[in-house]
Formats: C-alpha cells, structure tokens, sequence
C-alpha cells in the first residue's frame, strides 16, 4: 500500500514537472533546461521533456557527492563553548556560556541534523541576567541543484526559521554560509557565518551581522569532539 502511494505521489510529481516545462519551453526540437544547468531532450513531436528522461536525471540528481560526505564527516557527539558580544562598547568582555551538540547523518547521508542544548545568560522580564535553557536543531545539505551548501536553523528563542545558502573552500577547511534574520519586525540584518574545520576533533563558527552598513562580529562558538 506504501509502495503504490509513493509511486504515484512520484509520478504525479514527474506530470507536474513536465507541465511546467511545457508552459516555458521552446519551440519543437529546442531544448529545456533545469536551473540552466543541465539539458533535458525534448521530444521532436511535442517539444516538452521526456518523462523517461526527466526521471533519469531527477535519480541523478538525488546521488551523494563527495560534499554530502564532507558534511558526513562531522557527525559526533560535541562539547562547545560559546561567547557573545551583546555589549555595544567594543572594549567589553564577552558573554559566555557552554553546551553540548550532536550531528547525525539522515536520509541516507544526504543530509545531517544537529541538535544543540545548552545555558545562556539573557535578561528577563526584569532586566536582569539569568540562565536560561537553550535548544536548537539544524538541518543542513548540498543541493545538486543549486550547487550550494544549504542549511536551516530553528531554536527555543523564536518561532521562525532560519535559512542559509553557502559554500565551501577546500584550501582554508572552511563553509561560508550568509542569509538573513528579523529578530523583531522590521528589523531585518544580513548574516555571514564562517565554520571553519581545524581537525576531524575541532572546529570552530563566527557569527557576524551587519549594523549599520558595518560588519561586526557577535558570536563565536568553538566544538570539541567528544571522545
């Protein structure tokens, strides 16, 4: 029964790709690309893709890569210590806190999740500074599609979701991801994190927001692997 649900939820989704091809594609004999990246045959007859096709290179695009283990490779049980610069005076100390992080790999490695607990310092209803339990989850992938790394963000300070879209250089060991968060309305600030690997047993993330057209520096979180 699961079976033939998922195969004809699939091949509903493969009508509903090959109709929207047809509204945009070109005339007979022309092709029809995906994201301009990769060239899917039309046939001759009717100018829309091939489902046969369509499918081949949907199956295609599925496969792990080597990104997709990179990611992999962090999977583990993490120990972190945290610090924020919420102080507008440049010359204050940094708050600091430490938690505990675990990344596992899902969906047969196409992506990991990460699940975060920890205590932090924020001020309460009275103004005054407590410690306060601190939960996060993340999801994070390579998208064969958009050639990037991609990654979504969701904790136990707000209600909304986090997305990011980055990239990785092999020379310096480190992601680049940027997006953008509104902590209150109207209040909307550009974010670029940098994750940088050390070791397979350390690495390390730099939080920067720009205030006032001016990048500054946030949070920085350090992880251990735990042995």
């Amino acid at each position: 029964m699961k079976t033939s649900l998922i195969i004809t939820v699939f091949i509903t989704a493969i009508a509903l790709a090959v109709s929207s091809f047809a509204q945009s594609s070109p005339a007979p004999g022309g092709k029809v690309t995906n994201t301009g990246q990769v060239a899917v045959p039309a046939n001759p007859a009717t100018g829309q893709p091939n489902p046969a096709d369509m499918m081949k290179q949907m199956m295609e695009l599925s496969k792990i890569g080597e990104n997709h283990k990179l990611l992999s490779s962090l999977d583990g049980n993490w120990d972190y210590t945290i610090k924020f610069w919420m102080n507008p005076d440049p010359n204050a100390k940094p708050q600091e806190s430490k938690g505990s992080a675990t990344r596992k790999s899902v969906m047969g490695g196409r992506y990991v999740m990460m699940d975060v607990s920890g205590k932090m310092q924020m001020p309460g209803e009275d103004g005054k500074m407590k410690d306060m339990q601190f939960k996060g989850m993340g999801l994070e992938g390579y998208d064969n599609i958009k050639k990037k790394f991609v990654t979504s963000w969701i904790d136990n300070m707000g209600t909304g979701i986090e997305f990011s879209e980055g990239t990785y250089d092999p020379a310096t060991k480190s992601f680049t991801y940027t997006s953008e968060m509104e902590p209150v309305p109207g209040m909307k600030t550009a974010v670029r994190e940098v994750i940088k690997i050390a070791d397979n047993n350390h690495m390390s993330l730099e939080w920067y927001e720009n205030q006032g057209g001016q990048e500054k520096k946030t949070m920085e979180i350090n992880y251990t692997k735990k042995k």
